[in-house]
């Protein structure tokens, strides 16, 4: 921490005057601070500190009309355009809930936010307290500008100084297996109602979810060559199946609803390129791929979910099962289809 706290404004905003096309993300990895550091750093200088919570942020952002929306972790970026809208407040947890934008929302980690003007881009970006980004939206040039300025006078606070003090950065949650819970395990699991029900289950019994995955065994998970994550994304892409691709950190959970049109690779990237949403995949960070069968009133619920070495998950990706656009039994075939690995040691 201390070379994090040993970086001043100043020095941030001469770096960045020095690199002024590397990524924010980048900078803030090479100086040795968090994100939100270097993003403080311009405040008075194009940056406004605003209020961090959603109930503030979310209805400011509905007037802006079509955004890019942004939610990431370290191996995937997660992008979708189109304009926020029905918002479900919640002390615990939060929704706002359109066609394009789909996000379920985390108050306690919005911790810090800014209005941010550069260049001629806006953007309202929000992160945890360690300084990470939680979530970021960013307006096109479709996007309702006449009102930013008011916006970002509405949402601004009091403390307008530059320095960002940030706390240290939780680990990744490594795999919690309890072997002895095994039977019980895979007892309750077939009782599933719900897949909302599965975090409950794996609370209850003092797991997380990768590591009932890794004792739960067949008929309830397969464990997956790493490579199956892109050949997942190839295959529905060909299919031109539609499917729910879930990116989430601790703060935001984003969704896309919809197929997969065109894959563009780009060195250890794959990337999905179509028009109102992207994805990028780090495919070197995948370590443990899993297809994954819950049980719902409405039928088995597969997903394919993607963890990183740390045991961090990275996406989630399940068939449709909206009436009239059902994908749920191409989607079965699609993930029956993908290869097979020796189970993770427990």
């Amino acid at each position: 921490m201390t070379q994090r706290q040993a970086v001043t404004p100043d020095h941030i905003r001469a770096y960045l005057a020095e690199n002024p096309k590397m990524r924010a993300r980048d900078a803030a990895h090479a100086l040795g601070i968090a994100e939100a550091q270097l993003v403080a750093a311009g405040v008075g200088a194009g940056t406004t500190r605003i209020t961090p919570h959603p109930d503030d942020i979310i209805p400011a952002a509905e007037a802006l009309g079509e955004v890019m929306a942004l939610t990431r972790v370290e191996a995937c970026v997660h992008e979708k355009v189109g304009a926020y809208g029905n918002y479900h407040p919640g002390e615990h947890a939060a929704m706002t809930l359109t066609e394009d934008i789909d996000l379920r929302i985390f108050p306690s980690h919005w911790v810090h936010a800014f209005a941010v003007e550069e260049g001629g881009r806006r953007s309202l970006q929000v992160f945890d307290a360690a300084g990470d980004a939680v979530h970021k939206i960013h307006l096109r040039e479709a996007s309702n500008h006449d009102v930013w300025a008011r916006i970002v006078a509405d949402l601004a606070v009091d403390d307008q100084s530059a320095g960002q003090e940030v706390a240290p950065r939780k680990p990744v949650e490594a795999a919690k297996v309890r072997e002895d819970k095994a039977d019980i395990l895979r007892e309750e699991w077939a009782k599933l109602t719900d897949t909302h029900q599965f975090l409950r289950l794996c609370a209850k019994l003092k797991m997380n979810r990768l590591g009932a995955y890794r004792v739960a065994g067949a008929p309830f998970v397969r464990p997956l060559a790493p490579t199956a994550a892109e050949a997942m994304l190839n295959a529905v892409r060909d299919a031109g199946i539609e499917v729910m691709i879930f990116v989430g950190n601790r703060g935001c959970i984003q969704i896309h609803t919809g197929p997969i049109l065109s894959l563009k690779p780009m060195g250890p990237w794959q990337n999905v390129m179509d028009p109102g949403f992207n994805l990028h995949l780090r495919l070197d960070k995948v370590a443990e791929v899993w297809a994954v069968a819950k049980p719902t009133q409405r039928g088995p619920a597969v997903s394919v979910e993607a963890f990183d070495a740390e045991g961090g998950l990275i996406f989630q990706v399940f068939g449709v099962g909206k009436k009239g656009r059902d994908s749920r039994e191409a989607w079965g075939r699609i993930v029956t289809a993908l290869p097979s690995v020796a189970p993770v040691p427990a």
